[in-house]
């Protein structure tokens, strides 16, 4: 089936949070996917949990918590529609297909969504699946969850703050300060750098003949050769020193907002007692 699948990460990161806040005698978290679908690609942008008892013998699951929890983000965020469900766990379970049939119901063609979050192979798995109908007309009648592609895709703030998060990794505290501007420029300036050097490298290496050339990434960069736009020194200075001047003016006046509220807190202060 051509369909493809794009998952936000704050989508993962709910789906973890539900993982480790499951009841003790939970095996598995169970839940429902919200986004849209459009040209044959399914946008993942939220989810919630659905809570729910699992045994060998059947599955119950509080629908009526559901359908509280989607009325509630429907007031606020109308975009989102259900689009499919999601479980923790590496593998489709013999109560998927039961499962499957109620989001059916709730739209058109689910997704179901698997994130392995018991770390099979030293990675959290994410697959997903549609469900296909199979049998004989008129006859007997089964499904089969077929996997199809997806992928992760990012907002520019959810990069900048899985950029943020990944930088509590190997310090104890676990904590990590938001930067300021201009050390986020400066952080990236040093990072474009690093890349820049790396391709002059490839590049040098591919003319010395010390690497064998790949056409994908020379047309890669070729168009980001094109992209470049086409000025002299002194136009670029001139548009980043713009640029560098209205920055520092907005962080002149947000730390003059910042003062006169701390002002005002303690006049108020005062004044009451």
């Amino acid at each position: 089936m051509n369909l493809t699948v794009k998952v936000h990460p704050v989508v993962l990161f709910q789906i973890v949070d539900a993982f480790e806040r499951r009841n003790a005698d939970s095996q598995r978290v169970i839940g429902t996917l919200l986004g849209c679908v459009e040209k044959g690609v399914v946008e993942v942008t939220n989810c919630f949990c659905v809570p729910h008892k699992e045994t060998d013998d059947q599955v119950e699951a509080e629908i009526s918590y559901a359908l509280d929890v989607y009325d509630l983000n429907r007031r606020v965020n109308s975009s989102e529609s259900i689009v499919g469900w999601w479980a923790t766990g590496n593998e489709v379970t013999n109560h998927s297909s039961v499962i499957h049939e109620y989001y059916a119901r709730e739209c058109n063609n689910p997704i179901h969504l698997t994130l392995d979050t018991s770390l099979q192979g030293g990675k959290m798995g994410l697959k997903a699946y549609v469900c296909v109908s199979l049998g004989i007309p008129s006859g007997v009648q089964g499904c089969m969850f077929t996997p199809i592609k997806v992928d992760t895709v990012c907002y520019e703030p959810e990069v900048i703050a899985l950029k943020l998060s990944q930088k509590t990794i190997g310090t104890r505290s676990r904590q990590v300060e938001p930067m300021m501007d201009l050390a986020q420029i400066s952080e990236a300036s040093e990072k474009l750098l690093g890349l820049l050097n790396h391709v002059l490298q490839y590049v040098e290496d591919v003319l010395n003949e010390k690497q064998q050339p790949d056409n994908a990434v020379g047309r890669s960069l070729l168009d980001l050769i094109h992209s470049v736009p086409n000025m002299t020194h002194d136009q670029f200075a001139t548009m980043f020193n713009s640029n560098v001047k209205d920055l520092l003016m907005v962080v002149t006046l947000s730390q003059l907002i910042k003062t006169q509220l701390q002002l005002n807190e303690r006049l108020t202060q005062l004044s009451t007692t």
